[in-house]
C-alpha cells in the first residue's frame, strides 16, 4: 500500500497598492511565516497586474487591481515536487472603460506578457474581472 503524500497550501493577495498579504492576512515582511512558495505566488500576482497595466497603457488606459492567487504544492509527474496547481483572480477596473469586447484580447496580452506565469511548469488558471465584468 503506497502513501499518498500530504498536499501543502498556499494562498497570497495583493492589494491596489501593490502589498502582498498571506492567508492569516499578515503583510510581507522577510520576519515571519512566508515562504519561498508565499513568494512564488506573490510574484505571479504582481507580475500579472504588471503586464495588465503595461498592455493597458499601450491602449491609454489606466489600471488599479488587486490579485489573490492559491496553489498547491505536491509531486508531479516527473517525480520532482513542485506547484501542481495555480489559480489567478484578478479584479481589475480599468479608465477610462473601455468597451467590453476589447477585455478578452487585453486579458490574452497580459496572460502572455507575464514572466512569472509563462515560466511555471503548473500553468496558472486564471479568472479575470475587468470593471466588474467577468473575462
Amino acid at each position: 500500500m503506497s502513501v499518498r503524500p500530504k498536499l501543502r497550501r498556499y494562498a497570497i493577495a495583493v492589494d491596489r497598492d501593490g502589498q502582498p498579504t498571506q492567508e492569516d492576512g499578515g503583510a510581507l515582511t522577510w520576519k515571519g511565516d512566508w515562504t519561498p512558495e508565499h513568494l512564488v505566488l506573490a510574484a505571479l500576482a504582481r507580475c500579472s497586474v504588471i503586464a495588465l497595466d503595461y498592455h493597458a497603457r499601450r491602449e491609454s488606459l489606466t489600471v488599479a487591481a488587486t490579485a489573490a492567487v492559491a496553489g498547491v504544492v505536491g509531486p508531479r509527474d516527473d517525480g520532482s515536487w513542485g506547484f501542481v496547481e495555480i489559480e489567478c483572480e484578478i479584479d481589475a477596473t480599468l479608465s477610462p472603460e473601455p468597451p467590453v469586447a476589447r477585455f478578452p484580447a487585453l486579458v490574452a496580452r497580459a496572460q502572455r506578457g507575464c514572466f512569472v506565469g509563462q515560466s511555471l511548469t503548473a500553468r496558472p488558471r486564471y479568472r479575470w474581472t475587468i470593471n466588474g465584468e467577468e473575462v
